[in-house]
């Protein structure tokens, strides 16, 4: 991809990009059926107190599942806003910044004494930040919750066998993507996890990059995981352009302006969320080691983030530069 087809790399572009998309026609993978539900499952999904999860959590909760929101703000609160939505008690919450390690470990540890074997773990959690920052152990902060966080989440919860496998069950990890994973043009390997100086103008780039990182992952974990047969499902998506709160670090001057356009022509967190609640849901995707929906239909991830040789190096670098932090 030349850098002239770039689709991402300012707000504006993003945005109108965005906004087209919505209007394109494409096929529909398929729609939950009534014997679609959740009854019996337990679903673990991070990013669940605003916005796309929150609105994941209340269908998900009104179809039997006990769902379980990682949060770092909004406990009790948004739990009983859930169970308010849904009817449903079968709501807990647990604690975790994405960007602390040892708070990830934390949320481990509880989701194995606390809450037992999950059915479906659900990385929804993302930030858009108005400039690069540091986390307390001088890693990129967007860098460290959109990307390095779900390696270290997902790899900390197989190892720690907290995964529903009993009867022959197929566990569902997902991934909220984007398409804007498309847009970056090679992979940085030389300065991979290094920081990088950046404001805002730039963050949008930076935002479509390590969801390029997160969605090799994804790719890397179904190979990793289903070497013989299908083991787990990893399923990766983009909801689309979503009326939520991630842009709140944009500028104030522009934030009316974006505060217009999110409400006129993005989608509503409970529209956006049809295709996670489907891959969570759905029997029609039962069995299948990977899936990426884009919308209500089924592509190709980016041939960057299929490509097995990406995959591998990827993970060895990642674990290289976790050592000596996790």
């Amino acid at each position: 991809m030349s850098s002239t087809n770039k689709k991402y790399n300012s707000p504006l572009q993003a945005t109108v990009s965005g906004i087209l998309d919505l209007f394109k026609k494409r096929e529909r993978v398929g729609a939950l059926i009534e014997n679609d539900n959740l009854q019996g499952k337990k679903v673990l999904i991070t990013g669940s107190s605003s916005g796309l999860g929150l609105a994941v959590c209340k269908q998900l909760a009104a179809l039997g599942a006990e769902v379980v929101m990682a949060v770092r703000s909004g406990i009790p609160e948004k739990g009983e806003e859930v169970k308010k939505a849904s009817g449903s008690n079968k709501i807990k919450m647990l604690h975790v910044d994405l960007s602390d390690f040892n708070s990830i470990k934390t949320l481990i540890s509880e989701v194995k004494s606390k809450i037992g074997k999950i059915d479906v773990l659900i990385c929804n959690a993302a930030v858009v930040v108005s400039e690069a920052r540091k986390t307390k152990i001088g890693f990129d902060e967007m860098f460290t919750v959109n990307y390095l966080s779900k390696f270290v989440l997902v790899n900390g919860l197989l190892e720690e066998n907290c995964f529903n496998t009993a009867d022959a069950s197929i566990p569902r990890i997902i991934f909220v993507s984007s398409e804007s994973h498309r847009n970056p043009t090679a992979f940085e390997w030389d300065t991979f996890g290094e920081f990088q100086e950046h404001k805002m103008a730039k963050t949008v780039e930076r935002y479509g990059y390590y969801k390029l990182l997160m969605t090799t992952f994804s790719q890397e974990l179904t190979r990793r995981l289903n070497v013989d047969k299908t083991n787990y499902s990893v399923f990766a998506l983009c909801p689309g352009p979503v009326n939520s709160n991630i842009a709140r670090e944009a500028p104030k001057l522009v934030q009316p302006l974006m505060k217009l356009v999110f409400k006129i022509f993005f989608s509503s967190p409970e529209k956006a969320a049809e295709p996670v609640v489907y891959l969570t849901t759905s029997k029609a995707v039962e069995g299948r080691p990977s899936d990426y929906l884009f919308l209500m239909s089924r592509k190709q991830v980016d041939e960057l983030a299929s490509n097995p040789e990406n995959g591998k190096r990827l993970w060895e670098l990642t674990e290289k530069l976790l050592k000596n932090h996790v």
